[in-house]
């Protein structure tokens, strides 16, 4: 019986990786693309060519077919998963208008609905009105339709990275709808796109006719065409199967399918989320994502720029542990173990509150390190860098729990830092759960491969597919003496300080006028 294997692209901000599974969740093959995340002409944009992400999977395909012939020749489908909220303009024939305006864009519209008469005072009753004037400003497309009116007018279709490379695939403009996260009017509730009063249509007034065909994650796109075969190497009528976001995918790949378990994602941007078949906002006026099993939600709290800390940490303190990882051909975080080693949890009262900008809860906040005396040491920096975004991962899980009445049981964790065992010991104290690390870290496009496992048939559906394909590689079980030592910091120090720093970040802000606002 011939073997099928199943093709994952994940195309995420700073590289895209094509990976090839095999049918019980393997990784037999992996090639990456990496590339600038964006390019900036002006303070604040952070804008990208698209046409590089499509190459880069022409780029990687071909690698990869290269490298593993017996096994490129054998793919039964494709799945393609990427980053949220980077969206692209193109034609009717798919070709690019403008560069892509990616997810870290901090570029901001002028309001495009003023909120009027008995529905205005319920908003100010309500404290939503700012709100809501917040949000339709950070539609990029409303920026591009008052700035780029010519290109808005041009415009066959405004899609996701997913729904771009879909289509070079496919020829098809459609995309998955766990893949519709952003400034887009998209019912989440009903996992469709919105009604022409919905406020999303209101707040982000992209017409019908520029959406893209949305499709179940695990149901067909397309096929890949002749003219997408000769580039990538990939056989013509291939399936192509709808996946979902990066983050969607990496809780799928985690093996989280139901409210039990959470996924922790150690990642540029941190995050904690679960799959859950009831609505509900683990931050009021944050809506549930769509999760890429059909019918089911991802609340989720975000730790903007979290384990990017550990990225700060290396090009401000740890010039000398990079340099000696270069020398031993190793990742620099198995270096800066040892600063987790040769330290205590605690880092002898050094504590870190890693916000890097203000967010729905917490609107005037900044980073905060308190605790220093003369026993500190770049290691207890670094460790509390580490157990603060542990505290603020298992802050967004306890919010998780309150709003959607539920006990978290397990914790998956993935993600590039999750490579490190000293960082998930420390996440498994810190949560006092019980902590899963699959085979590959490389979840999301694992997830996508389930998807398209099902897509193609290789099984019924998407909790057989969960069950065959993912792959755990080791539990790290709590320590109890360090679960008492962090759940008193976590009480006693780290819950208590935004609300005592607060008032300060605002005196800081009119101060310095840092950040802009």
């Amino acid at each position: 019986m011939e073997t099928k294997t199943i093709l994952a692209i994940d195309s995420g901000t700073q590289s895209l990786r094509a990976l090839l599974f095999a049918e019980n969740g393997k990784l037999l093959a992996r090639e990456q693309q990496s590339y600038s995340p964006y390019y900036s002409s002006q303070p604040g944009w952070a804008e990208q060519d698209p046409d590089l992400y499509w190459k880069s999977l022409v780029t990687v395909c071909q690698a990869l077919k290269k490298k593993d012939p017996k096994s490129f020749a054998s793919i039964s489908g494709v799945g393609v998963t990427s980053q949220r909220a980077t969206m692209i303009n193109v034609d009717k024939q798919g070709r690019v208008l403008r560069p892509a305006i990616v997810w870290l864009d901090q570029r901001v519209a002028r309001p495009v609905f003023a909120v009027k008469g008995p529905l205005n005072f319920g908003l100010k009753l309500t404290g939503l009105e700012k709100k809501v004037m917040e949000f339709q400003t950070q539609g990029k497309g409303n920026w591009i339709i008052q700035n780029q009116p010519e290109i808005w007018e041009k415009t066959y279709k405004y899609i996701q990275v997913s729904g771009f490379l879909n289509h070079r695939l496919t020829g098809m403009f459609s995309d998955s709808a766990a893949s519709q996260i952003g400034h887009l009017p998209f019912d989440y509730k009903n996992q469709k796109w919105a009604g022409k009063w919905a406020l999303t249509s209101l707040l982000f007034p992209v017409e019908p006719e520029k959406l893209p065909t949305m499709i179940l994650p695990g149901d067909p796109i397309g096929s890949v065409t002749a003219a997408a075969g000769d580039l990538t190497g990939l056989r013509p009528g291939t399936p192509v199967i709808a996946c979902g976001s990066d983050k969607g995918c990496e809780t799928l790949g985690a093996g989280v399918t139901n409210q039990k378990m959470v996924s922790l994602s150690f990642g540029t941007t941190a995050t904690v989320q679960t799959t859950s078949q009831k609505y509900f906002e683990a931050i009021r006026f944050m809506p549930p994502y769509p999760a890429p099993v059909p019918g089911c939600y991802n609340p989720e709290v975000e730790i903007f720029r979290g384990f990017w800390m550990i990225s700060w940490f290396k090009q401000e303190f740890a010039h000398k542990e990079v340099e000696e990882a270069e020398k031993l051909g190793i990742s620099a975080e198995e270096v800066l173990n040892q600063c987790l080693e040769r330290t205590n949890p605690g880092a002898m009262g050094l504590v870190v509150q890693p916000y890097w900008g203000p967010g729905l809860d917490h609107p005037d906040a900044k980073g905060a390190m308190i605790g220093f005396g003369d026993v500190h040491t770049k290691d207890h920096i670094y460790r509390a860098v580490i157990e603060g975004l542990g505290f603020a991962l298992y802050e967004g899980m306890e919010k998780i729990q309150k709003k959607g009445k539920i006990l978290v049981e397990k914790a998956a964790v993935s993600g590039g830092a999750s490579q490190s065992d000293e960082i998930c010991k420390i996440t498994a104290d810190i949560f006092n759960l019980p902590m899963v690390k699959g085979e590959t870290h490389e979840t999301s496009g694992l997830g996508a491969a389930i998807l398209t496992a099902k897509g193609v048939g290789i099984y019924p559906g998407i909790v057989e597919a969960v069950a065959n394909m993912v792959r755990v590689k080791t539990v790290f079980e709590p320590d109890p003496q360090n679960v008492v030592i962090y759940r008193q910091l976590y009480s006693l120090v780290y819950q208590k300080m935004y609300k005592a720093l607060a008032p300060l970040y605002s005196q800081i802000q009119k101060i310095t006028g840092y950040p802009k606002r």
